[in-house]
């Protein structure tokens, strides 16, 4: 039994002194001992080092419960049988303690003119495009995440404006008030930021955000819509949300002061009639009319921003370059091409099928494909 496991060992040590020559790599990191959740730039280098074979990679973080993260930019260059590839990460640590920050590499030897072809993407080349894939192992980076203040609600270098259109209304007239948070960090996302104090009627809707992730961090800006009402006078206390830029490391508040609001009562004379006769006696409900228009002015308002935003994705989703490629793509083989220059790891399935097709016995329904990628978020 001991003589087979020295023979596994040596096998292993022979797989890793292989794997070694093939390429080498490097991971450089900004921090090691981030805040929660405060940026952490990733950048992993990989250069082909055994320039006898095509070697082709793939590369990605492992998603995890203990950290987020985002690519940022992704090269690759260099001519056959010199590979070189960068790529570079945006990673936000969501606990404290200590985070192994994992990957995941797959190696791809394929020969020389199956490799042209793939990028080329010749149509008088008829020829299998053979890859055998591998799984590299690599190391964790282990991060030392360092907690936060007690009750710190945002991370970064954030500031706060805010609208409120008017503090007179009529009883149960919506208030429309619209708060605004914008800076770097991570992204500024509260249930609400409205107390749970208070006997006024809340009216919220989901924030619209818009966030740029770059080398120097994430750029938000943030938008509160809201509204209150109440059948009579009401103060809102002053809105405090607390939070801590890991550049200063001080904490800091974004406040909203005290708003009064007078709500005016209707006259108790104009409800009832003065007349003590059946025929006369009538309840003005004026004002329960007013109410309905201002609520049907609010969810008109409300629809409008919905219809805005769903037709400004649509259009996003629609002007889509990746998306206009794949419609106009009339055969498996500029398919294929299209796929391969996309680099995105989401259409490994879709390439394995139309190589299958191309090269192999495979059958696929070019329709069917294409709508399968056009229902993907690109």
């Amino acid at each position: 039994m001991k003589h087979n496991l020295g023979k596994m060992l040596i096998f292993l040590l022979a797989a890793l002194v292989l794997q070694a020559k093939d390429f080498d790599y490097s991971f450089f990191i900004d921090k090691k001992n981030p805040y929660i959740k405060e940026a952490v730039l990733l950048t992993f280098e990989l250069n082909q080092t055994n320039h006898h074979k095509t070697l082709l990679f793939d590369f990605d973080l492992n998603p995890s419960d203990s950290y987020s993260f985002q690519r940022i930019k992704s090269n690759k260059s260099g001519a056959i049988h010199h590979a070189m590839a960068q790529y570079t990460y945006l990673i936000y640590p969501l606990r404290s303690g200590d985070i192994n920050i994992t990957f995941e590499l797959e190696k791809k030897v394929t020969s020389d003119d199956s490799s042209a072809y793939s990028f080329s993407g010749g149509r008088d080349i008829a020829m299998q495009l053979v890859t055998v894939k591998t799984s590299i192992a690599l190391p964790p980076i282990t991060l030392k995440a360092k907690a936060l203040p007690e009750d710190t609600l945002l991370v970064g270098d954030f500031n706060i404006t805010y609208n409120i259109k008017k503090h007179e209304a009529k009883a149960h007239e919506p208030l429309l008030f619209q708060a605004k948070i914008e800076g770097k960090g991570y992204p500024p996302l509260l249930d609400t930021l409205l107390p749970k104090d208070g006997n006024f009627t809340r009216f919220t809707e989901k924030p619209i955000v818009n966030s740029k992730t770059s080398t120097q961090g994430t750029q938000n800006t943030v938008i509160y819509p809201m509204a209150l009402s109440h059948d009579k006078s009401f103060t809102l206390p002053p809105l405090v949300i607390k939070c801590f830029n890991p550049q200063t490391e001080k904490s800091y508040a974004l406040i909203i002061p005290t708003q009064s609001f007078t709500i005016t009562q209707p006259d108790v004379a104009t409800l009832i009639d003065s007349i003590d006769s059946p025929k006369a006696l009538k309840v003005d409900w004026s004002w329960l009319s007013a109410l309905f228009s201002y609520f049907i002015v609010f969810v008109a308002g409300y629809l409008s921003a919905v219809s805005w935003k769903w037709e400004k994705r649509s259009l996003s989703q629609k002007d889509s370059p990746l998306k206009v490629k794949i419609q106009n793509c009339k055969d498996e083989k500029a398919l294929l091409q299209v796929l391969m220059a996309a680099d995105n790891k989401r259409f490994a399935s879709s390439i394995e099928k139309l190589e299958a097709s191309l090269y192999g016995n495979g059958k696929i329904n070019i329709y069917k494909v294409k709508k399968e990628l056009l229902e993907m978020p690109l």
